[in-house]
């Protein structure tokens, strides 16, 4: 039985976090809350959602034989029984028509499956931008394997971004969620805005060449704000190949965040 135990801002955020990790879809888990996020007040009593997700356990039909008799059953027909696998096949291929008619119902349903979360996605988004009074949305998506981009852009694209990009990763988080309600297969979500996550990359590469000159300069540790974990991990790759200094993180989500320390001689 595979179980994740997860913290996160809210409970919602711990459980999308949890199926991101576990690949799988709200469906296909239990979810046992822990313990429930709090905000608090200027800062002070808040507390980090926890909750213990499983996976569920899936029964597979199992098929019993002995010497006498077969016996299969299936959700197309009423339970066989055969003298031999031989007599089964010969059976099933008498339906031919029927079974054409069921494979072509199950394709038709699977590319239903496989648009109809992302135009459900792009509604939720739609009408985010609606009550925050954006008018001129416009969406476009690209799709490979399990990963979807959403690229947005309008003339009020700070208010989709927020602060640092804090909106736009909340949005991420949410659309995420959205999207994985129906869809057959766990989907990953990219959400960007008028490609701020490429010049937000560019920013703390810099940023983290600075820090990095100052903590040799004075010579002790200096530790950045908190962060989400993909920024983070950019700040690490940035200065991976550095042998004077070393990167670590440190403290619990949402709060989570890099230290850049220098290598002692």
């Amino acid at each position: 039985m595979k179980q994740l135990t997860q913290i996160g801002a809210t409970t919602q955020e711990a459980i999308s976090l949890a199926l991101q990790k576990l690949g799988k879809t709200r469906e296909q888990v239990d979810v046992e809350v822990l313990q429930e996020g709090k905000k608090g007040f200027l800062g002070f009593g808040a507390r980090s959602a926890e909750v213990r997700v499983t996976v569920k356990e899936v029964q597979v039909p199992t098929i019993e034989s002995d010497n006498a008799q077969l016996q299969v059953v299936t959700q197309l027909y009423e339970p066989i029984e055969v003298d031999n696998v031989e007599t089964l096949s010969s059976q099933v291929s008498e339906q031919p028509s029927e079974m054409e008619e069921v494979q072509q119902v199950v394709k038709e349903q699977d590319e239903d499956d496989s648009a109809n979360p992302i135009e459900e996605a792009k509604a939720y988004l739609s009408s985010i931008a609606e009550q925050l009074a954006i008018h001129d949305l416009e969406i476009a998506t690209t799709r490979e394997g399990k990963y979807v981009l959403f690229q947005l852009k309008s003339e009020k694209a700070a208010l989709l971004i927020g602060k640092r990009g804090q909106t736009l990763n909340s949005l991420q988080q949410l659309t995420q969620l959205v999207l994985n309600k129906s869809a057959k297969q766990f989907l990953m979500v990219k959400l960007d805005v008028e490609n701020y996550r490429e010049r937000r990359q560019v920013a703390l590469e810099l940023l983290a060449d600075r820090m990095a000159d100052k903590a040799l300069r004075l010579n002790q540790r200096v530790a950045f704000e908190p962060m989400p974990s993909y920024e983070r991990k950019i700040i690490h790759n940035q200065l991976a190949n550095r042998l004077d200094l070393e990167t670590y993180s440190e403290g619990t989500e949402p709060n989570r965040y890099l230290v850049i320390e220098p290598v002692k001689k």
